[in-house]
């Protein structure tokens, strides 16, 4: 069944553009509504469209208030609001339960009591930790050694009880995101060696290379949340959690490197071989998610994604050789805004109130 209302929170993020862009070639007579608080609604690269502007109403808000009467009328909710990496949940490790968890649970309560039927959850399969040999189905034993990872098990472990007949959850374990966004980010690992190869000729691998990470190009992150929209109970059941990816985006770090070595030529590759072993290495199966999403199955390769991202950066004349310390890491930005005064030390906007904005796109 298509939805004629979609509320996307989080939406004016890294994955967010690409995700409104396809629900609305998707779902063309929908109603698209975005509820961001705006942290990194600056942080454009290369747009040459607002990528709000695709929206119907795009509201302002924190997700840990946001008003129950923008739940009435809504068919679908995305939830990808979150702090959402990291080294972010390390430094504000008590927001992160917060916002990613409390506020989602509290969410997803009201969301069923106003008649939502779809609730689409951005989960992670960092939720996997230190993972071993063999790769990690859904009834794999969950490691979480983050904050950020932590939270996610907590929400799946809340979300599932809601689930009925009448409020359908998804819980979509996505792999690792990379590749060109409207709102680009280099804090995660492909799109960090490629801006080190494009900036100045080299890649900084900060842990010795050996660690497993499963990737998922944003744009088929984007046909997976369409899928999960229109997910019937009779695909998956009322409750699902599912690792979205592909078996063949599994790669080691240093395969990772290689590869865009390879793309970019010129390129040098550098271990840190004195780096204490990086816990976070797992390999996921994702038998299941091509089982029951076989015409939504990621469609990108590595190859062409390098590709992607390196045009992309130099089109936008990039040379900055300290990226790491610059506004494309997330951190950076809050930390930007926190020193301004503009955020509280709980992530709030100093200057608002608890009370949702509304701007009505052109």
């Amino acid at each position: 069944m298509k939805p004629q209302r979609i509320l996307i929170t989080g939406n004016m993020g890294y994955v967010g553009p690409g995700v409104v862009r396809h629900l609305r070639q998707e779902f063309p007579a929908a109603e698209l509504i975005g509820f961001d608080m705006g942290f990194f609604a600056h942080c454009l690269t290369g747009a040459s469209r607002l990528p709000e502007s695709r929206l119907d109403r795009q509201y302002f808000g924190d997700v840990r208030n946001l008003p129950t009467e923008l739940l009435q009328g809504v068919d679908a909710i995305v939830h990808l609001a979150a702090i959402s990496n990291d080294p972010m949940g390390s430094a504000y490790e008590d927001v992160t339960l917060a916002v990613n968890y409390q506020a989602g649970i509290g969410l997803a309560q009201r969301a069923k009591k106003a008649g939502v039927r779809s609730f689409v959850f951005a989960s992670s399969c960092s939720m996997y930790g230190a993972g071993g040999e063999g790769a990690k189905t859904e009834t794999s034993t969950l490691n979480p050694l983050t904050a950020y990872a932590r939270s996610k098990v907590l929400s799946e472990q809340d979300l599932a009880p809601l689930a009925d007949a009448n409020f359908c959850v998804t819980c979509l374990r996505f792999a690792t995101a990379c590749g060109w966004s409207d709102r680009l980010r280099l804090d995660l690992v492909v799109n960090d060696f490629v801006a080190g190869a494009v900036a100045a000729g080299e890649i900084n691998i900060l842990s010795d290379g050996t660690p497993w990470r499963p990737l998922i190009h944003v744009q088929d992150m984007a046909r997976a949340i369409e899928w999960a929209i229109s997910r019937e109970a009779d695909n998956g059941g009322d409750f699902l959690a599912v690792n979205a990816g592909s078996d063949q985006w599994n790669y080691q770090v240093r395969e990772l490197a290689e590869a865009v070595a390879t793309a970019i030529p010129g390129t040098s590759v550098s271990l840190n071989a004195a780096a204490p072993p990086d816990k976070r290495s797992y390999r996921v199966d994702f038998s299941l998610f091509r089982k029951l999403a076989p015409q939504h199955q990621p469609q990108r390769t590595l190859p062409d994604t390098i590709t992607e991202l390196r045009d992309g950066l130099m089109s936008m004349g990039f040379h900055d050789t300290s990226f790491r310390s610059s506004q494309l890491m997330r951190l950076q930005v809050l930390a930007a805004l926190r020193e301004s005064g503009q955020l509280s030390a709980d992530l709030e906007w100093a200057d608002t109130a608890v009370v949702a904005t509304e701007s009505v796109s052109a």
